[in-house]
């Protein structure tokens, strides 16, 4: 059985043969290299799991697009659902990977909150939009990671809430 990045999955079998599994060299043959961006998901995920967040959906995949990660600040009360995009890059010569976020995208994004908020019967819940810009050279162990909350606000016609 394959997930979702096309890797082996070893969750069927007892922890203790996953263990061994997951520890052979020879099995990572069939794991496909991480793109940079799906590299730069999971280090969000983790840096935002260390300030607090819960992370509650990862990929959110819809029609008209993606929800790098969905989190939940309990720092706040009431608690804030959060939208997190995340944007990596290698280096800044295009760019800061924030500015790549544009009003399109914004937009987009704001359809897909709403979606997600009225799938999952949330309306009613705080919820907010924050990027996670990190700039990743291909010679470094660690990225630099740059979390801004509250990056945008809702936007489009149909409003966040309507």
């Amino acid at each position: 059985m394959a997930t979702r990045s096309g890797a082996l999955e070893v969750l069927l079998f007892p922890p203790r043969i996953r263990a061994w599994l997951t520890n052979q060299p020879w099995i990572n043959r069939w794991r496909p290299t991480p793109t940079i961006g799906q590299r730069g998901e999971q280090a969000a995920a983790r840096f935002l799991q260390r300030k607090g967040f819960a992370i509650v959906a990862r990929g959110q995949r819809q029609r008209i697009g993606e929800i790098d990660l969905v989190a939940v600040d309990s720092r706040t009360s009431p608690r804030t659902i959060v939208f997190v995009e995340v944007k990596t890059r290698e280096s800044h010569a295009a760019g800061h990977p924030a500015e790549a976020i544009d009003e399109h995208k914004q937009t987009r994004l704001t359809r897909l909150a709403l979606a997600y908020l009225k799938f999952h019967s949330l309306l009613d819940q705080p919820a907010r939009f924050d990027v996670v810009a990190i700039t990743w050279p291909s010679a470094a162990r660690q990225p630099t990671i740059e979390h801004i909350e509250n990056a945008f606000e809702a936007r489009g016609s149909s409003g966040m809430f309507s």
